[in-house]
């Protein structure tokens, strides 16, 4: 790793935290959706240049219409990778909003977040998946709860695949496969003991990262009603496994 590749990075990723905090403080609250998911999909492809991430994408995104996504969680980029290929909003946990800086953009970035541990958590959390769907949004979730180096897919959870279900939407899984100087690599995995400071000094003091966005076939609303919420999450996990198998390459 080389400071003198750190250096003027982080400053960038300083300069872009800056903005869009900015952004979420003062225009956010006078432009319409359309725009503020304009401007997330233009701030996620901004910080992946800035941390000289690479994206190669597989298969054909679904139409702009209202969508679950499902994907394997690799990282904290993992967001910003999905929102740079279609404006989506993410279900996260709670205490992410009590974060100092990052939890106010979260949350001016249309987050739903889910109260872990409430017994009526998952109710509230699929009434709010439910009104993104009606205004015809896609919302993206990592199902297996946790972070993992990349190799392979933690079985899902199950629970908020129910209100794509029920709002009759398309369950579209995605997987991501991420490359270290032209191998499958978890260099930059959020995994472990790490904190964000020692994973940012990883992906901005290397070179050559890339990552591959890859879109299997989508599971139909006739689907997806035929197979119920557990046979449907098996489903999309089957699916994004085939994807992210090292097998593949």
């Amino acid at each position: 790793m080389s400071v003198l590749l750190f250096l003027p990075r982080a400053i960038l990723v300083a300069l872009w935290i800056v903005s869009s905090l900015l952004s979420v403080i003062l225009i956010y609250p006078v432009v319409p959706l359309s725009v503020r998911n304009a401007m997330n999909h233009r701030w996620s492809r901004a910080l992946l240049r800035i941390c000289g991430v690479k994206l190669r994408v597989e298969g054909r995104p679904p139409p702009d219409r209202a969508a679950l996504w499902v994907a394997n969680h690799v990282s904290w980029l993992d967001i910003f990778i999905l929102s740079s290929v279609h404006s989506v909003v993410f279900i996260a946990k709670s205490e992410i909003r009590r974060w100092p800086v990052l939890g106010w953009m979260v949350a001016g970035a249309n987050t739903i977040f889910i109260e872990r541990g409430r017994r009526h958590a998952i109710r509230a959390v699929g009434k709010q998946m439910q009104a993104r769907f009606d205004r015809g949004e896609v919302v993206g979730l990592f199902p297996e709860g946790t972070t993992s180096a990349g190799f392979d897919v933690s079985p899902f959870h199950s629970s908020l695949f129910d209100p794509a279900i029920r709002g009759h939407v398309s369950i579209q899984p995605v997987a991501l496969r991420f490359r270290h100087r032209g191998r499958r690599s978890g260099y930059v995995a959020f995994v472990g003991e790490q904190n964000l400071i020692q994973n940012l000094w990883r992906l901005l003091g290397t070179t050559q990262v890339e990552v591959d966005v890859v879109f299997p076939p989508s599971i139909s609303p006739e689907k997806s009603l035929e197979l119920g919420r557990a046979r449907s999450a098996a489903l999309a996990h089957r699916l994004i496994c085939e994807a992210v198998a090292p097998s593949r390459e």
